[in-house]
């Protein structure tokens, strides 16, 4: 845990004396309001002020920032996709940068340290120019500081959150943060050829679950046109069953790994343990995906992966979502990890292992 406390004094009462931690708090746009019941339910009552309407909302916790690490590391939550500390706040003005960086440059601990710095803006932020150009303007006040600051692999994460009325920060392992991207805003370039950006969705699971797709050798891909997922596992080195009765994209059809069976899912037949991983990302009913695809678990071979899309089309998610993982649990898929990832939409992304 971090050794950084909050400096800016503010007037104490009886409510106060509850241990207690702020946090800025980050979903998916639209989400925001699932997060917050995620927070109620794991730490009871939660004071949270929006934001950014639907996505980033700043939420007082009575728990300590030690307990709320433990919580969320045991019980990861699906929709609360980032969240930083707040050790400080100060009004929205030029001013309270200047106020900022005398007290990151008074954090010791920090000295000789890998540090990223992630900055982020409210739409009506006080800080007129860019982001970037926020964080390089902070860089250079705490050169003093004897920090390396570097993107990749830091050991602390210095956030700056710039709203229009208040500045605040904070100061944390990147390992508390939930995602170790600035609000959890994981990124990738297009490349060229890219056949669809559902292409990032796997991506982004490989390295949220640290899924070693490598070690994978035979894979069926249900609903698979045009063939983002296909396209990524074949770049992984896995022979491939795409299984859609639209067509696959032209630039794989050839591909001597890939073998494509233009039909309904659910008029395919596979051997059993013909596969160790399933993958599946349908735009369809969650109930109807999962009764599809727990069809099919039988061509799933002991201990192999499954990684599926669960699309939510109605307005109580936790309770489809708690539906769809029972109907998998049932036969024998062990969840993994349920999290509403970056490059997810009004979806989640179930990872799962049959066992």
């Amino acid at each position: 845990m971090n050794d950084f406390t909050e400096e800016i004094p503010r007037q104490t009462s009886a409510a106060d004396e509850k241990a207690h931690s702020r946090y800025i708090c980050t979903a998916n746009h639209g989400f925001a309001p699932y997060a917050q019941e995620e927070l109620r339910r794991l730490f009871g009552a939660v004071k949270s002020t929006l934001l950014l309407p639907g996505e980033i909302f700043l939420a007082t916790l009575e728990a300590e920032p030690e307990e709320v690490s433990r919580v969320l590391a045991g019980q990861p939550p699906i929709f609360l996709r980032h969240i930083q500390p707040v050790q400080f706040q100060d009004q929205g003005d030029l001013s309270a940068l200047d106020r900022l960086a005398v007290y990151l440059s008074r954090r010791s601990g920090l000295e000789g340290e890998k540090v990223a710095l992630h900055v982020r803006k409210g739409h009506s932020s006080f800080w007129p120019d860019s982001p970037g150009e926020l964080r390089e303007w902070l860089q250079e006040r705490l050169q003093d500081l004897g920090a390396e600051f570097t993107v990749q692999d830091p050991a602390w994460v210095i956030s700056v959150y710039a709203d229009g009325g208040a500045l605040y920060a904070g100061v944390s392992r990147p390992a508390e943060n939930l995602s170790s991207w600035n609000g959890g805003m994981i990124r990738f370039r297009k490349e060229d050829g890219q056949i669809s950006r559902a292409k990032f969705k796997l991506m982004e699971a490989e390295k949220e679950f640290a899924i070693p797709f490598h070690s994978f050798r035979n894979a069926v891909d249900i609903g698979a046109s045009p063939g983002g997922w296909t396209s990524f596992l074949l770049e992984r080195g896995l022979k491939v069953t795409a299984v859609d009765p639209a067509l696959m994209h032209e630039s794989l059809r050839k591909n001597p790994g890939l073998k494509i069976l233009r039909k309904n899912a659910g008029d395919v037949k596979f051997q059993d343990n013909e596969f160790d991983l399933l993958v599946c990302d349908m735009s369809w009913s969650p109930k109807l995906m999962a009764k599809l695809v727990t069809g099919l678990l039988h061509s799933l071979s002991p201990g192999g992966t499954a990684i599926v899309t669960v699309k939510l089309m109605h307005k109580k998610p936790m309770a489809v979502i708690k539906e769809i993982i029972a109907m998998f649990e049932s036969e024998r898929m062990q969840i993994q990890r349920a999290k509403q990832l970056f490059h997810n939409r009004d979806e989640i992304t179930l990872y799962m292992i049959k066992y």
